[in-house]
């Protein structure tokens, strides 16, 4: 997305930029990256949304359950890869977008498969009861609606750092789950808003089908999961320490912040070439 922003906005003082400038420079440096990791995803997600169609449109619960259960197995490595790419993006580790999405998958592809699968399973549900919702002779009541987009707030809220734990870090379910807690619990506020952001963009997708399938090609996965994880970064990073953790073991990941200096001189190298 060069054409959106001029190259000469992100000029280094030998440290990492901060805020909006921040923002448009991972848009800027990597949207072609997580394109073709989205298009990935969206095959890992195939069976898992062909399989909800159908069985919302022949409203049988069997079915649902069953595509979840395959299609969890498909989704959940899928999901886990999107994570690690844009996860890697926020910290500037180095490598090549295939190299390092390949190392993703088979690092994550076992322990990802059963998240995977109760993340499709509580989607699908969350899909079934909206259908059962559409199709309701009477509108539910006020307490049916509050309850519903209670439990999807907290069922967002929860993934996203559940995801974000499981692509980072070797540990238990049960620790996952208590980090995920306390994490919610310290950042409350960024957390509902990335939660309450997530489902806006999902209804939007859902109120324009089929024309909005064109935009999950371009935007589908990455985005809403780059725009909370862009926002919750910080706070991952000060309570999990990701960046101290992974230096420590992985030291060739390090990146390297050119100063003013170094970046006038590449840039006059690059156009004398």
């Amino acid at each position: 997305m060069a054409f959106l922003f001029n190259d000469d906005f992100f000029i280094s003082s030998g440290k990492r930029l901060t805020g909006f400038p921040r923002y448009k420079e991972l848009i800027d440096r990597d949207f072609k990256r997580f394109w073709i990791i989205n298009l990935f995803t969206i095959l890992g997600f195939l069976p898992f949304t062909i399989g909800v169609i159908y069985a919302l449109l022949s409203s049988s619960l069997i079915v649902l359950l069953f595509s979840c259960l395959i299609g969890g197995v498909f989704a959940g490595p899928a999901l886990s890869g999107m994570y690690d790419a844009i996860l890697r993006s926020l910290r500037d580790a180095p490598g090549t977008c295939m190299e390092n999405y390949r190392r993703a998958i088979r690092q994550n592809f076992k322990q990802s498969i059963l998240p995977g699968i109760i993340f499709c399973f509580m989607t699908g549900i969350y899909l079934f009861m909206l259908l059962l919702f559409y199709m309701a002779v009477s509108f539910p009541s006020i307490g049916t609606i509050v309850v519903y987009l209670f439990s999807l707030i907290l069922f967002t809220m929860f993934f996203v750092i559940y995801w974000s734990q499981l692509v980072l870090f070797e540990q238990t379910n049960i620790i996952r789950i208590k980090n995920c807690i306390l994490f919610i619990n310290h950042y409350f506020k960024k957390v509902l808003l990335i939660s309450v952001l997530n489902i806006f963009y999902i209804v939007l997708i859902l109120l324009f089908l089929p024309w909005s399938s064109i935009l999950i090609i371009f935007f589908g996965f990455w985005f809403p999961i780059f725009l909370s994880t862009f926002i919750l970064y910080d706070g991952l990073n000060e309570s999990f320490k990701i960046e101290e953790q992974i230096n420590a073991t992985f030291p060739e990941q390090i990146p390297y912040y050119e100063d003013d200096n170094e970046w006038l001189q590449r840039k006059e190298h690059e156009n004398t070439l």
